[in-house]
């Protein structure tokens, strides 16, 4: 079975984790302060949080950004339900807008008009997302953020390693520096860099850094590590109500080393999308990925969609590549779809079509190229 997805982990993980086991230090500690500020140079942060995984990074942001009960978020509602759920956790209110057809990610213009309908509501933030890896169009977006005084939070759970140009790709700035105001990551094993589980929160701004630090480990004043290295007696303070949403050790250890792979396995997923692309560009009844001239994607996933006329409807064709071998997924969800978000009257027709059409195939660093052609061959073969 050729499976959707496959993390890229070794021996090094391995040893690398076996070390923290027998340091002793297990929890947040040493490696996690390493890990955050490897990162942070990575992606050209000035500050790096690690925390449990991605939804507690967003919760903890939208926080940050001062989100309250009864105010209203701006997303999308084509996305894992992790980004309308925490907005709900802050007992705010999702205002969702549309999709470009082209990329699956938020439309400027969409968001545009849905920031002039609704003046009169308390709108405290916009979560972003850069869909399957694919970066937004922050070049149109944040503009309208920064005209309106909204802060911006980057749902950049797909999208490390992804890279943005605001100068027609005369120069390039990676996902996470962050454009907007605070960018979130997910180390689950479905994307690039994993560590099992994982979050992490980067941003530019000291006091969002400090809150969100402050935040993660129940409100303490001063961290383990501080505590540990001190030469005095440090007694702890609570000054606010936080959360365990810490990573451990054992976690940043393995993401230090998926960290150093990073940029490689980006050019290998690029690689693959390049054959897919010339290979599948024939089939009439496909519409293949669009990467914008102003992103380098880190293909975290590669989306096909199924057109008018294709031999098969989707469920069909999954179903016949899954009895060949080949597992797929179906394209991303739509929250305002699912029981907890549905509001009648709600129509959201580019999201929706794309939820009902689209299929992800087989991306991952370690695919072979005779498990790419096995793909590749099913797809155009079908009847």
């Amino acid at each position: 079975m050729i499976p959707i997805t496959k993390p890229c982990l070794s021996s090094d993980e391995a040893d690398a984790v076996k070390e923290v086991i027998l340091s002793g230090w297990v929890a947040q500690g040493p490696r996690v302060k390493e890990f955050e500020e490897s990162f942070a140079a990575y992606v050209g942060a000035p500050y790096a949080c690690a925390v449990s995984n991605c939804t507690t990074a967003l919760h903890l942001s939208l926080l940050a950004a001062g989100v309250k009960p009864g105010d209203a978020v701006i997303t999308v509602s084509h996305s894992f339900i992790t980004t309308t759920n925490v907005i709900r956790y802050c007992q705010a209110e999702p205002l969702f807008v549309d999709i470009d057809p082209d990329t699956y990610n938020i439309s400027a213009e969409a968001l545009s008009a849905c920031l002039n309908e609704n003046r009169d509501k308390s709108i405290s933030a916009i979560i972003v997302v850069h869909q399957i890896g694919m970066p937004c169009d922050l070049k149109n977006i944040l503009p309208l953020a920064r005209q309106h005084n909204i802060p911006v939070i980057e749902d950049a759970a797909c999208a490390a390693g992804s890279s943005v140009s605001f100068d027609d790709g005369r120069s390039w700035e990676r996902i996470g520096r962050p454009h907007g105001d605070i960018a979130c990551f997910s180390f689950h094993p479905r994307k690039l860099l994993t560590c099992g589980e994982g979050g992490m929160v980067t941003t530019r701004n000291a006091r969002i850094d400090a809150r969100i630090r402050l935040l993660r480990h129940q409100g303490m004043s001063v961290s383990d590590l501080k505590r540990h290295d001190a030469r005095k007696i440090v007694i702890e303070e609570y000054p606010v109500i936080g959360y365990n949403y810490r990573m451990t050790d054992m976690q940043a250890a393995m993401g230090i080393v998926q960290l150093g792979k990073l940029s490689e396995m980006v050019a290998r997923r690029r690689q693959i999308a390049a054959l897919y692309k010339e290979a599948l560009s024939g089939v009439s009844w496909l519409r293949l990925p669009v990467e914008p001239c102003w992103c380098q994607t880190n293909w975290q996933s590669f989306a096909i969609r199924l057109l008018e006329g294709a031999p098969k409807a989707r469920d069909d064709f999954m179903q016949y590549l899954l009895d060949a071998g080949v597992a797929t997924r179906p394209g991303i969800m739509n929250a305002h779809e699912e029981a907890p978000y549905s509001r009648e009257g709600l129509k959201l027709p580019c999201s929706e079509a794309a939820r009902q059409s689209v299929v992800l195939i087989p991306m991952y660093s370690l695919l072979t190229d005779e498990e790419i052609q096995k793909v590749i061959e099913l797809i155009k073969n079908v009847k």
